[in-house]
């Protein structure tokens, strides 16, 4: 059973930055790939940010050149650092480990339990 633990999350004014961290256990973290996703008050889960096993990686359409994902297997941690945040970045993010390298969802993939990001106006 992999636990994943994020953190980082807080307050920040509009035009700020964040950088969340999630720590995953386990001894095989760098044959996964891995993603951040957050999900709004009344909105569907989203993906922020992916990155393979290979260190491929992708962006949802609203935070590309605003957000960069990044691993350091020797740490076991997956970060997301956020610039030029925006009130619309407000929600709860969450950390993934998918079951392969490649970014292939799976009802086993498992889940961190959220850190809240709020960004004021």
């Amino acid at each position: 059973q992999v636990q994943l633990v994020e953190s980082g999350g807080g307050l920040v004014q509009a035009g700020g930055s964040l950088r969340l961290s999630c720590a995953a256990s386990g001894s095989l973290f760098r044959m996964y790939a891995m993603g951040w996703f957050r999900q709004a008050p009344g909105k569907q889960r989203e993906m922020v940010a992916t990155i393979t096993s290979g260190e491929r990686t992708n962006y949802g359409a609203s935070v590309k050149g605003r957000f960069t994902i990044s691993r350091d297997n020797n740490k076991n941690t997956v970060d997301l650092q956020m610039n030029s945040l925006q009130p619309d970045d407000t929600a709860v993010y969450y950390c993934k480990q998918y079951r392969g390298g490649y970014v292939v969802p799976s009802d086993s993939d498992y889940w961190g339990q959220g850190t809240q990001v709020t960004v004021s106006a």
